[in-house]
């Protein structure tokens, strides 16, 4: 798998600074990338933190865009990073980060989500803990400064999505949330916490608690009042996010007309696969029968992770030795139940060493106590082997090759979450969804993805209604997913709530696998008999993580 190592070019060395500038600048981004010696701060997201930013991606862009490439890697890599960096620096331009409140991937949530990838297992570690702990107050200020500027401008989020953060603040600050029961269950592998540092995280904890409920009675004194009711970001700022997603420029209009197509497809796809499940029954009666088997249902997340985890463990060993190349590192995937209980199921890639490895995340929401395996297997295969994780930890592994950035930060949602949808569907043409029940539950997911790029575009853009009643706003979206899901109604609200506030990220998924699926028909047509899908995984794979446009380029020359 591994070449010997490549002389690293000015391109190489200019795209490692700017891994090294963005950790310094991110020490959450540092943590999660595996970069621990910035473990005891926090991001700096005020105002003069977000200016030192910009000026940092502008430096960046000009040195590299001076730079000569000497190989293909390095077109790759110019290509990529310099679309990268103008990306943040358009973001910025528009405000962005002015407004930058929704329910699953703002400063509300990855302040409090680092904590789970920090190491905890000694003393030491707990130290660092606690000076991050205390890193919170400072850093919840400089995002309120943040957001009060663009309040001050007329940039702000959606009401929608200020009042569902305050309920989640909520859960983390209560006497049972995350920071009392994170502190209160510190304890490092071996042994005890000394009595003093024990007292210190329990300070800093109701320090963190502290200032998270200051955020939300901003959110709910001044946020909220000023906030848009409108939960539609409009087309130019949609236009940016969907190239951040994607990596790629694509027709808003034809995607959405296409994702009716695709919607009305994965529809008559389930229902001849009902029919297979039970002679005559529509989709919901199949899935009603399904949902009456005791021998597809896992009862608490107990059974649940160690189902998952079964389940990863016999595809990494069974793939790895027909269908790809899988290295020993990369052989390893834990399977976790997040301390959260917001809905999301997520990857969190390896440390750059392996020394942390790859791990499937999955965050309960609070009731929920039973899962359909005939319902989640396919998500299995999504985030762990051929999925996310054979995709990202591969690009971690070619360190030969790829230079740090490329192993550890470029790439879209597109890239990845278009190859997980397409690992999906390749699971099916290798034979593990020949059960009907099992490719019910993945065309159930493959359905949610193509309603997905239906009701983002149709929200954000202001399109007509399927129906003919009206322009899409929350109320038709919320009634749409219903009719499209199998899902507890729990997830949907979440899912909506979702996509209204972080626009272009739910479509990226299906039509980032529409354009892995052209790539591959193309390279397969060029190459004609000669064309072999392992190795255009591989040679894929092999790329790291890259915009979708950079992808098409380097694989269709």
């Amino acid at each position: 798998m591994t070449t010997a190592p490549r002389t690293p070019s000015e391109i190489d060395r200019i795209a490692d600074a700017w891994v090294d500038t963005a950790a310094e600048l991110s020490p959450a981004l540092a943590t999660y990338i595996g970069r621990f010696e910035y473990n005891g701060a926090l991001d700096d997201i005020s105002p003069e933190g977000q200016e030192r930013r910009l000026a940092a991606a502008k430096e960046t862009l000009a040195t590299l865009q001076a730079a000569v490439p000497v190989d293909d890697v390095d077109e790759v890599t110019k290509a990529d990073l310099a679309g990268d960096l103008q990306l943040d620096i358009d973001l910025h331009e528009a405000g962005a980060h002015l407004r930058d409140v929704n329910v699953i991937a703002s400063p509300a949530q990855e302040l409090r989500n680092v904590f789970d990838l920090m190491p905890t297992d000694t003393v030491e570690d707990w130290s660092v803990v606690s000076q991050r702990l205390a890193a919170i107050p400072d850093a919840i200020d400089g995002y309120r400064a943040t957001l009060r500027e663009g309040i001050a401008r007329g940039i702000v989020p959606a009401r929608r999505q200020v009042r569902e953060v305050i309920t989640q603040i909520g859960r983390y600050t209560a006497d049972t949330g995350f920071f009392a029961s994170f502190a209160a269950d510190a304890a490092p592998a071996e042994g005890h916490l000394p009595a003093s540092l024990a007292r210190e995280l329990s300070d800093h904890a109701g320090a963190a608690r502290v200032a998270y409920d200051g955020l939300a009675t901003f959110f709910q004194s001044e946020l909220a009042p000023a906030a848009s009711d409108q939960d539609a970001v409009g087309r130019e700022l949609y236009a940016l996010h969907s190239r951040r997603f994607l990596g790629a420029t694509i027709d808003l209009d034809e995607t959405y007309e296409w994702g009716v197509e695709e919607l009305a497809r994965m529809v008559a796809e389930q229902e001849s696969i009902a029919n297979e499940i039970k002679a005559g029954a529509s989709v919901e009666e199949a899935v009603a029968f399904l949902e009456q088997d005791a021998t597809r249902k896992l009862h608490g997340t107990d059974a649940l992770q160690k189902w998952m985890q079964e389940t990863s463990d016999r595809a990494v060993a069974e793939l790895g030795r027909t269908h790809f190349d899988i290295p020993e590192p990369i052989r390893t995937l834990e399977c976790m139940i997040a301390p959260t209980n917001e809905g999301g199921i997520y990857y969190t890639g390896p440390t750059d060493d392996f020394s942390r490895p790859g791990r499937m995340w999955w965050s309960v929401p609070e009731g929920v106590t039973s899962f359909d395996t005939w319902r989640e297997l396919t998500t299995v295969y999504h985030e762990g082997v051929p999925g996310h994780h054979l995709q990202i930890a591969q690009a971690v592994y070619n360190r030969a090759e790829l230079n740090s950035w490329r192993r550890l930060l470029a790439g879209s949602s597109g890239h990845a979450e278009g190859w997980a949808l397409y690992a999906e569907r390749l699971m099916e043409q290798l034979g593990y969804l020949d059960d009907p029940a099992d490719r019910l539950g993945m065309l159930d997911g493959q359905r949610m993805r193509a309603a997905r790029v239906v009701l983002d575009i149709g929200v954000h853009l202001g399109k007509d209604r399927l129906d003919g009643s009206g322009t899409w706003d929350a109320e038709y979206a919320l009634d749409f997913m219903r009719r499209n899901v199998n899902m507890p109604d729990e997830f949907v609200n979440f899912e909506v709530n979702r996509y209204l506030g972080w626009p272009g990220q739910a479509p990226s998924y299906k039509v980032g696998q529409r354009i892995w699926e052209q790539i591959r028909d193309d390279v397969a047509e060029g190459e004609g008999a000669d064309f072999d899908i392992k190795r255009f995984h591989m040679k894929a794979l092999r790329l790291g993580g890259v915009g979708l446009d950079t992808l098409r380029a380097a694989l269709t020359v």
